[in-house]
């Protein structure tokens, strides 16, 4: 199964997260297929916090792909915000 989720980056007590599309076999921060956007909730000043590419998530969800709970909401919020 194919799924849309979050791999965690950045440092220590800073996270930073990429919206990836990945077989759910793979580990959290592992191998992915594509990378459809990303999120960084420490963002201040004028850095972005959320760039999702909706034409890609659609794609992936029109296939069969499976959206994580947080990714589904980060998504709603994204097409809020466009």
């Amino acid at each position: 199964m194919v799924v849309i989720r979050l791999a965690r980056g950045g440092a220590k007590k800073r996270p930073f997260y990429n919206i990836v599309v990945a077989d759910a076999r793979e580990r959290r921060d592992g191998r992915f297929i594509e990378r459809v956007g990303f999120y960084n909730p420490m963002a201040a000043g004028g850095e972005q916090p959320l760039r999702v590419a909706l034409d890609r998530v659609t794609h992936w969800t029109g296939v069969g792909a499976q959206m994580s709970p947080t990714v589904e909401r980060l998504v709603d919020q994204a097409k809020k915000a466009a």
